[in-house]
């Protein structure tokens, strides 16, 4: 039990850490760090790249560990359980091996709309054809079987061992990429909507992480999805009228 808490409050110490480290980039943005994560011109320096990307890979811990936490913990409890403890590292890393890729796709995709002038440089959409594009496209994604597979999946840790056991380390490794794609699969369009607030907008990023963790955990989180489609559906189309493209 011991061992369980203690797990428990090293994961929510890191996404705190990496919460903290995100508001003090977005909170003091003379600091040279941030400076580097908000390149002003489009040919972006290897300096530059490098702190995008770190700036990129400490928000996805931040928005997303809290909500992986039940399925986490889960796993991380059984293999204890069974005094397997290289399984349950071996899980987490997997888990964070997939987040780490999609950081690191995020900031590929900051980098070409930067340089196609599309994204200022705190990735703040300036293109109206962007910003309806992406709100539509998290809108309808809410609706669609795959999201609704992947939400399932994310809200029932117990369903997914059951269903998705493997033996080994290699096992729980596989187990964590598997369960790490479900989570992308739930959240990769809505984590796309950083392009329209922007990546130093502290308000909006923690906006979007309690929108995924409300969909994965509270009661009721498919309803909350489905809402939330509409709601975005609605917006892209305001936006559409009003803004033009």
């Amino acid at each position: 039990m011991r061992a369980h808490r203690g797990t428990a409050l090293a994961l929510l110490g890191t996404s705190v850490a990496c919460w903290l480290f995100v508001a003090w980039l977005a909170i003091d943005m003379e600091t040279p760090l941030a400076q580097l994560a908000m390149p002003t011109s489009r040919a972006w320096t290897s300096a530059n790249l490098l702190a995008v990307w770190a700036m990129w890979c400490v928000m996805m811990v931040a928005m997303m560990l809290p909500s992986a936490l039940p399925m986490v913990l889960t796993f991380v409890q059984v293999a204890r359980r069974n005094g397997e403890h290289g399984r349950a590292r071996a899980f987490v890393a997997a888990y964070g091996l997939v987040w780490l890729g999609f950081a690191t796709a995020g900031t590929v995709a900051q980098w070409l709309l930067q340089r196609s002038g599309l994204v200022d440089p705190m990735a703040v959409s300036r293109s109206t054809g962007l910003t309806v594009l992406l709100l539509l496209l998290a809108g309808v994604y809410q609706f669609s079987p795959l999201k609704r597979a992947c939400l399932r999946s994310c809200r029932t840790p117990l369903g997914f061992l059951l269903g998705h056991w493997r033996p080994g380390v290699r096992g729980a490794f596989s187990m964590g990429l598997r369960h790490g794609m479900l989570c992308l699969g739930c959240c990769w369009a809505l984590m796309g909507l950083l392009f329209i607030g922007g990546m130093m907008n502290l308000s909006w990023v923690a906006a979007l992480a309690i929108a995924v963790a409300i969909e994965k955990l509270a009661p009721g989180g498919e309803r909350v999805a489905t809402a939330l489609g509409v709601g975005l559906i609605v917006a892209a189309t305001v936006k559409l009228i009003v803004g033009g493209i």
